[in-house]
């Protein structure tokens, strides 16, 4: 039976289909992956629901309402050991998005430990002040470190002595599908006509709403189009207008179809401390869709899509403007998706797996020798 992989995430499995689902699903050709989400406080007794996900696992601990901290803590550390018992895991891998787990697996001896460090969590609005010191006592105990861009690879690198650079990545078949014409979703279809400059993420505190209201105001004839959930953010201070649409959150498996139907695709992200260290995984995919793209100069954007000319930079919103206007009127570009094509060429989900594959294998190697 092959060893246990389990994940502890920040992130719910079933909100936004992003780099943990890509990871997980891939990562059951070497392993019995499990995915264990942060508690819900819905139930008089605590248990740990369990669903299958494509090869992964989902496990959802359901704890007491009105408990502290340190019992949930607790609760979900016998949980776990009930889990690795009946499962009879004795070969198992650590791996977190997120240090504040530390707080219920610290007495749990892995075989790996792997911290994949895609985001400065702590920067990030509502983040629990003790992330800082739980994400030290990780690094202390990780094996390997991964990081989901460059900018955070600079961060971490001398933090610990085995850190690799693992930027966003690319199901490329997937959203190729993009480049020739689908049909229509109804709702975006039944947009006014006009040129579609679209978007799909989380709509929080890292989206500049108001560089949206302000492309809207300056061009009426385009349609923009937002795609996603909005959390943390008041929805009351959203721009809204005849030619600003929120369509809500779409599966991973429609956004082609919503791809198919942009001229340009968004990327327009604040430049502040949530945003600093982020490398947006929809960079490749829209690129992959064949949409030109304009983003704000977030740093693993320009470097390198923006400096090797695959992605229009813009600081404000006339900036947005007149690059949305020359690509308009400029028609298809050939060259410029033969240079995306070459690009994205070394770039999959399944050679970053393959990668990641062979750093634990190192680490785990470089481990048992010490051991030896």
């Amino acid at each position: 039976m092959p060893p246990a992989l389990i994940c502890f995430s920040h992130l719910r499995w079933d909100f936004v289909y992003q780099r943990p689902q890509h990871l997980l699903e891939r990562l059951t050709a070497h392993y019995r992956a499990f995915f264990m989400e942060e508690p819900l406080f819905d139930a008089p007794r605590p248990y740990l629901d369990r669903q299958l996900r494509k090869g992964v696992t989902l496990l959802v601990p359901h704890l007491p309402q009105g408990i502290t901290q340190s019992e949930a803590d607790r609760l979900q550390e016998q949980l776990l050991q009930a889990l690795l018992i009946e499962e009879d895991l004795t070969d198992y891998v650590f791996w977190y998005y997120t240090p504040m787990a530390m707080a219920f697996t610290e007495a749990f001896r892995p075989q790996l430990t792997v911290y994949d460090c895609m985001d400065e969590l702590s920067h990030f609005d509502f983040a629990p002040p003790e992330l800082l010191p739980r994400e030290q006592q990780l690094f202390e105990r990780a094996d390997v470190v991964f990081t989901g861009g460059q900018s955070l690879y600079l961060e971490k690198k001398n933090r610990h002595p085995n850190v690799h650079a693992f930027p966003s990545s690319i199901d490329a078949s997937h959203f190729r599908q993009a480049r020739r014409p689908m049909p229509a979703p109804p709702d975006q279809a039944a947009l006014p006509a006009g040129p579609k400059l679209g978007f799909y993420g989380v709509i929080d505190e890292r989206f500049d709403y108001g560089l949206i209201g302000e492309i809207a105001a300056a061009r009426p004839d385009w349609q923009l189009v937002l795609i996603g959930p909005v959390v943390k953010i008041d929805p009351a201070v959203l721009p809204h207008g005849h030619n600003i649409h929120y369509l809500g959150p779409k599966t991973y498996a429609q956004l082609p179809a919503y791809l198919s139907g942009w001229d340009i695709a968004l990327i327009p992200f604040l430049l502040n401390e949530a945003t600093r260290f982020i490398s947006p995984t929809k960079t490749p995919e829209y690129l992959a869709a064949g949409c030109p793209v304009i983003s704000t100069p977030i740093r693993d954007v320009v470097y390198p899509y923006g400096q090797q000319g695959l992605v229009k930079v813009a600081a404000d919103a006339p900036a947005f403007v007149n690059f949305a206007d020359d690509l308009l009127s400029s028609g298809p570009q050939p060259q410029w998706l033969e240079k995306v094509d070459a690009f994205l060429a070394g770039t999959c989900w399944d050679l970053t797996v393959s990668q990641m594959e062979k750093q634990l294998r190192a680490a785990l190697h470089q481990k048992t020798e010490v051991h030896v």
